[in-house]
């Protein structure tokens, strides 16, 4: 199902079909660096975390992390969108794209386009975002997309430092 159409870029719920993608994404040494090892090494776990991780979530909470693909030509680059994790007090906006489409404005453009809906589709008034105090460059999308660095601190059932950034709706 579609959620949100940018310039370049749509967003839409995963499917099962997009395992080998999520199997790719998920063993990508950016994600482990930066995210963190999911365990997912076949097929069959990516398809079965896509059920339990994504889909579940939509039907949860209305929204989750979606696909990123182009419009251009449909390929999958990514993912984007809301989370509600049970470490931070409200939802926040997430990102992640496979290396060959890092520099392109894909992380930016997919999480304004998240950010909007967040506020103008579901309402909600204060949206954080979380990166690794070392990953500059996620720091600079977060800036780029209106969001604000906040502090840097070890987040309740986690061990390692995490940079928090804050996004509220002007006006």
């Amino acid at each position: 199902m579609q959620v949100l159409e940018t310039e370049r870029l749509r967003l839409r719920w995963f499917e099962a079909t997009d395992a080998a993608f999520i199997l790719a994404l998920l063993n990508e040494p950016s994600w482990i660096a930066n995210i963190g090892e999911r365990n997912v090494h076949s097929l069959a776990e990516a398809e079965a975390w896509i059920g339990e991780r994504l889909i579940g979530g939509y039907h949860r909470q209305g929204y989750g992390f979606w696909a990123v693909e182009r419009l251009s030509d449909g390929e999958l680059v990514g993912m984007a969108g809301l989370v509600k994790r049970d470490s931070l007090p409200e939802v926040d906006v997430g990102y992640a794209f496979l290396p060959a489409f890092w520099g392109q404005g894909y992380a930016r453009e997919a999480a304004a386009a998240c950010l909007h809906h967040a506020h103008a589709v579901i309402g909600l008034r204060r949206v954080l975002a979380i990166t690794g105090p070392d990953n500059k460059a996620s720091a600079r999308v977060l800036e780029a997309i209106g969001m604000r660095y906040m502090e840097t601190r070890v987040l309740e059932g986690e061990t390692r430092q995490t940079a928090l950034f804050e996004w509220l709706p002007q006006g």
